[in-house]
């Protein structure tokens, strides 16, 4: 069975569903302040489990299906971008990697209103509807275009997140945050973005975005630049060019 095949008709299917469904009314509930799952969250993880359940590996979604992060599993994000998804605002994406223990070994991710699928095998590049990435060859960042995102404890501790967000702010040309991490992490494999940041994600919003990265040739690490796994909570991720940059700043920002 090809994995990588069955992990992009997964998270077609839930993108087809996520599509027919966008701007309807929807069933929406609160995991925390401002933390939201839908139904279309719930369904769309049913779906993509139903598909990778052929397999015979096991399953740790956001949602509802869950099993211990080791040995080899896959790891799901169904629908990245939650808060956008029920406000009608057209940026979110299935998220789904293939995982060894903690290291991705397929990653897959749907932009699903563009129509754009990223994926990446390790070792064998990474792509986007079939052409091959590279990430951007920006040197400096005083002209780079970043990405980052807010932790859903941002009305509580507001702090830190904002202290980063000021000083990389007046040190680079831009800064987008739209809400997918996935989508901001594919996006640095294709080159649209030089880096991006965040803190307090959890393993499905950055494990198959991580590998599209890598594959991508472009660079990984925690704020402090040190090795980095989807279970370390925050990240740094660049073309290389700028990460030291980047890290310059954020590990003053360490969670």
């Amino acid at each position: 069975m090809n994995l990588l095949e069955l992990a992009k008709s997964a998270a077609l299917a839930a993108g087809r569903l996520q599509r027919e469904n966008f701007s309807q009314k929807i069933s929406i509930r609160h995991k925390g302040e401002i933390d939201l799952v839908t139904e279309i969250d719930l369904a769309s993880e049913r779906l993509i489990s139903d598909i990778l359940a052929l397999s015979g590996l096991p399953i740790l979604g956001e949602e509802e299906v869950k099993t211990k992060p080791q040995g080899t599993y896959w790891l799901v994000d169904p629908l990245d971008g939650t808060t956008n998804y029920a406000h009608g605002f057209p940026w979110f994406a299935p998220s789904i990697a293939l995982m060894q223990d903690k290291i991705p070994l397929l990653g897959v991710v749907y932009h699903v209103m563009m129509d754009e699928l990223f994926w990446a095998e390790k070792g064998q590049g990474a792509f986007l509807n079939g052409r091959p990435l590279k990430v951007s060859a920006q040197e400096s960042l005083s002209q780079a275009l970043l990405a980052t995102g807010f932790p859903y404890n941002v009305h509580d501790q507001p702090e830190p997140v904002v202290g980063a967000f000021r000083a990389f702010l007046v040190r680079a040309q831009g800064i987008r945050r739209a809400g997918a991490a996935a989508l901001d992490l594919a996006y640095v494999a294709c080159g649209r973005l030089d880096g991006f940041w965040e803190i307090l994600l959890k393993p499905w919003d950055t494990a198959a975005g991580v590998l599209l990265v890598r594959e991508a040739k472009g660079q990984v690490s925690d704020f402090l630049g040190q090795p980095y796994d989807p279970f370390v909570p925050h990240i740094v991720a660049s073309n290389g060019k700028i990460h030291a940059e980047m890290i310059s700043i954020a590990s003053s920002y360490t969670p």
